[in-house]
């Protein structure tokens, strides 16, 4: 019996973004149960998916701070969360649900 496993890579939602229509649908997702808390996260994932160092010249923050800021650790502002979204081509809107 042959025992050689195969190598597999760590799943990374931004090797599947391809598009702000993707990008938007993903952040959403993010949003569906209410908790804002995957918001920063799943915009990191978004920035990854294009070119992290020419979106943080366009935010005003060096590349390291911002794959830090969005990470999974990360804590950034709102105002921070208004600029990349801004910067990657996304808007922010509230609806009433009620």
């Amino acid at each position: 019996m042959n025992d050689a496993r195969e190598p597999f890579s760590a799943f990374d939602s931004a090797d599947y973004l391809d598009n702000l229509d993707d990008a938007a649908a993903y952040l959403e997702v993010s949003l569906e149960d209410g908790d804002a808390s995957g918001v920063p996260e799943a915009l990191g994932a978004i920035a990854r998916s294009g070119n992290l160092s020419e979106l943080a010249r366009r935010v005003g923050m060096s590349r390291e701070g911002l794959y830090e800021a969005l990470s999974a650790d990360g804590n950034p502002s709102f105002d921070t969360i208004v600029k990349v979204s801004h910067a990657l081509g996304l808007r922010i809107r509230f609806e009433a649900v009620a």
